[in-house]
């Protein structure tokens, strides 16, 4: 699982270290490597391999010539690469990738889950912002599903 908010300075030539913990339950499953991609909102996804290949199993399943399915794989597995982390920890994010995310000095790894998300820490501010009537309507939500 990978969770929390990580903080990490992105370098000249696109660098940024991956969570300790995240690297952690990488190596515990036997891997150094694992799926970075675009997303619908301005950050990366970061699957680790068998996450991944289960996204893209279910995808294969959705009717192929539904244009929302034919734009989520133009997005989503268009962009993906396999990326690895150096002795450092660190990964270097695909200049396409980093355009899309808007990555330069300041990154947040945020965990969710099964996968996490890679943001620059100004868009991800952002992102996270929210006014009273979103967070009442979030707390609707929540209780229709009964958590």
């Amino acid at each position: 699982m990978w969770q929390g908010q990580h903080e990490h300075a992105m370098d000249a030539k696109g660098r940024v270290a991956l969570p300790a913990r995240f690297r952690e339950s990488l190596s515990a499953a036997g891997e150094d490597r694992f799926v970075l991609t675009s997303s619908l909102d301005p950050c990366l996804v970061a699957y680790p391999l068998a996450e991944w290949r289960a996204f893209e199993e279910k995808l294969s399943r959705l009717p192929r010539f539904d244009p929302s399915v034919v734009k989520l794989r133009r997005l989503y597995v268009s962009a993906a690469q396999e990326v690895t982390f150096d002795a450092q920890g660190r990964v270097l994010v695909p200049p396409s990738l980093r355009t899309h995310a808007g990555l330069e000095k300041e990154a947040l790894w945020a965990g969710l889950g099964r996968y996490a998300e890679l943001w620059s820490k100004e868009r991800w501010t952002r992102a996270i912002e929210t006014t009273e009537d979103e967070r009442a309507a979030l707390a609707g939500k929540l209780a229709e599903l009964g958590l």
